[in-house]
């Protein structure tokens, strides 16, 4: 294994690192301003399509994909670093390089499953990101984290589908830019295989029968960096057969598909959380002063940085790892993989950023750091794309297998 960056990989590095420093940082401030004086709290700000624009400027658009006819053709070892480097800012860098979820595993659906009806329709123009889209699977009267419990219905009706179900932290579907949900639901609920009960329709979000009823709050914060979280309800809601995404009974398995890529993009940009928590740490460390010396002389403190340092080299290699097996074996071969750091890099920043609260004091927690809200996403990853028991319980079942 050779996790050496390759020319392309140090080049665009070096660019997108230019990029946060330039515009990106600069604009954290100017988002939160103009954020408060928009009429929705769910209106994209201003300085973002000033930041998509120069993003496109720079060729640093739409990386997130393997397939040079869409996206920059790089495999998920060339991407990792530099969605690393967006998780520094992760509420501006990535919409701005149009590499944010869930529009990027939407875009994958679509690249992979989609008619050419529905990639020129819906996926052109999240590639060139004039609008924003959501994925609807989770509900709130099911246990989400078994996808075969889902319970919105999808049901033919001669050339049409009728959807009806509610679903809930529809990620996307408050930003007013989101045109388009993936829905998945049952279209044969009493198939004798589990796993092909389910099917994935398109469904424009002006379908009569859409309401997207309210803005769910992650720890009390308005995710802006995923558009929002949302509880929708789809009342009959009417779409043509021709919406149908790959085949019937196909939901599940292009679920698993759009999860694995999506796992490891949350984990690389997690690091990239860490790296600024880290970073916060020894400013902080190294400008405060308590009990006659400076933080960074508190041994206590010094334990919190060194550990933070370790536990970001060993999370980053198992990524790029994990990245690696993707790239040369596939997204299964990597399977106990991709679920290794599901696990361990949620968890491991979220404790590195209990650390930088803590150091912060009362600054921690508050909004004049973006600590506490780094934490609530970091925190909420636990549950995304699969709670960490889930994952557990699969890669222990796959390990007891070899003793069985």
């Amino acid at each position: 294994m050779d996790f050496a960056f390759d020319a392309r990989t140090e080049e665009l590095r070096a660019r997108l690192l230019a990029f946060m420093d330039e515009y990106v940082y600069p604009a954290e401030p100017v988002a939160e301003e103009q954020r408060a004086r928009l009429a929705s709290p769910w209106d994209t700000p201003a300085v973002v399509e000033e930041l998509k624009a120069e993003a496109r400027r720079r060729g640093l658009w739409n990386l997130f994909l393997p397939d040079a006819g869409y996206g920059a053709g790089l495999t998920n070892l060339q991407y990792a670093p530099l969605a690393e480097i967006t998780g520094r800012s992760p509420h501006l860098a990535p919409p701005a390089t149009n590499c944010a979820a869930p529009d990027t595993g939407n875009m994958e659906v679509l690249a992979q499953f989609g008619s050419e009806e529905q990639k020129k329709q819906w996926l052109e123009p999240l590639l060139a990101g004039e609008i924003r889209s959501a994925f609807a699977m989770t509900e709130p009267e099911v246990a989400s984290s078994d996808a075969t419990n889902i319970t919105t219905h999808i049901e033919r009706d001669g050339d049409d589908y009728v959807i009806t179900g509610r679903k809930w932290y529809i990620s996307g579907a408050m930003n007013p830019d989101c045109r388009i949900f993936i829905v998945m639901g049952k279209t044969d609920p009493d198939g004798a295989d589990i796993r092909r009960q389910q099917s994935m329709v398109l469904v424009p979000r002006d379908t009569p029968g859409v309401t997207v009823e309210r803005a769910m709050q992650v720890f009390g914060y308005e995710d802006h960096s995923h558009g929002g979280h949302a509880e929708v309800v789809f009342d009959h809601a009417r779409v043509p057969v021709t919406n149908l995404v790959g085949e019937e009974g196909g939901g599940f398995a292009i679920a698993q598909a759009r999860l694995g890529p999506g796992r490891i993009h949350h984990c690389m940009r997690l690091i990239g959380m860490a790296e600024r928590a880290i970073e916060l740490m020894c400013r902080r460390a190294v400008s405060r002063t308590a009990f006659g010396k400076a933080l960074a002389q508190q041994g206590v403190v010094q334990n919190w940085i060194a550990d933070a340092r370790v536990t970001v080299e060993q999370l980053r290699l198992l990524v790029l790892k994990t990245a690696w097996l993707m790239d040369t074996v596939g997204n299964k071969g990597a399977h106990t993989e991709i679920q290794a750091i599901k696990i361990a890099t949620p968890r491991a920043v979220v404790g590195i950023l209990d650390r930088a609260i803590q150091l912060h004091g009362a600054g921690g927690v508050s909004q004049d750091f973006p600590l506490a809200e780094l934490y609530a996403s970091a925190r909420t990853l636990m549950l995304a794309d699969g709670p960490d028991e889930v994952h557990q319980r699969s890669l222990a079942r796959r390990e007891l297998k070899k003793y069985l």
